[in-house]
């Protein structure tokens, strides 16, 4: 049995052509809903697809800059699809800030003027190859997608590899997963790549540039927003990496033949 049969159903559907159409069966990944606490008072209700959910809710807290260091964290408490983070500093939330997130991820505008401008050696530099390589390689490893068709996949490749890969119903998701998974692993992302199959949004960027990453490489395309917040991140955002080629938006003197 795979380790994903517990969130793929199997349902009836029609499948149809231009001339046709016949009962069938067709699989579909489950969505539930995720509420994050903050030492016991209601922070966020996330629309995701019920896995990894501590990491999930410590990358979205990272995200939010309610925590920068697993270190802030006394306590994860989860229960059923309820999760609880016990806060060292008993940090204040206001009611009013509680969110609703759909599995777009979409939220607002976010507190970019928090962030400086991301400082890499000129040494960091990455092959098209390897790019290329890393692509097929997340594509490959989208398990769910392959089976369904309803996930965005994000992956986190250290040291040239991919060393961790996340599934999820909203493409936001996947990179708090794996936010909150290096948080909880203490892993330094400075030389790391994110690579993903959806689109970067500015909020995207936003999201890596508050990890750290200095590289975002997309199956997809970027939007107008998100290469102006690449540049000032000083982030190298490749995007629709696919059939060989790719699209360089910033930083391309990092990106070498």
């Amino acid at each position: 049995m795979s380790a994903f049969d517990s969130i793929i159903k199997t349902i009836r559907i029609t499948r149809a052509d231009s001339s046709s159409m016949a009962g069938s069966s067709g699989k579909v990944i489950q969505e539930t809903n995720l509420t994050v606490l903050v030492n016991g008072k209601p922070l966020a209700n996330i629309a995701c697809a019920g896995m990894h959910l501590k990491e999930l809710g410590a990358g979205f807290l990272r995200s939010e800059r309610i925590i920068t260091r697993k270190q802030d964290i006394a306590d994860i408490r989860l229960h059923k699809n309820q999760i609880n983070f016990i806060l060292k500093n008993n940090k204040f939330i206001p009611e009013a800030s509680i969110k609703n997130i759909a599995s777009s991820g979409a939220r607002g505008k976010s507190n970019i003027g928090a962030l400086t401008p991301l400082n890499f050696p000129d040494s960091l530099t990455v092959k098209a190859s390897l790019i290329l390589k890393m692509m097929d390689e997340l594509l490959n490893g989208s398990a769910i997608h392959n089976r369904t068709g309803g996930t965005h996949c994000s992956a986190l490749a250290l040291r040239k590899k991919i060393t961790i890969l996340r599934e999820d119903i909203g493409r936001h998701n996947t990179i708090d997963m794996l936010g909150g998974y290096a948080l909880l692993q203490n892993i330094n992302l400075r030389k790391a790549i994110l690579l993903t199959t959806g689109r970067i949004s500015s909020e995207i960027v936003y999201k890596v540039w508050n990890m750290g990453i200095p590289i975002i490489v997309s199956h997809s395309a970027p939007t107008a927003n998100a290469v102006t917040l690449s540049k000032k991140a000083n982030i190298l955002l490749i995007g629709y990496v696919r059939k060989g080629n790719m699209n360089i938006y910033s930083q391309e003197r990092r990106v070498i033949i």
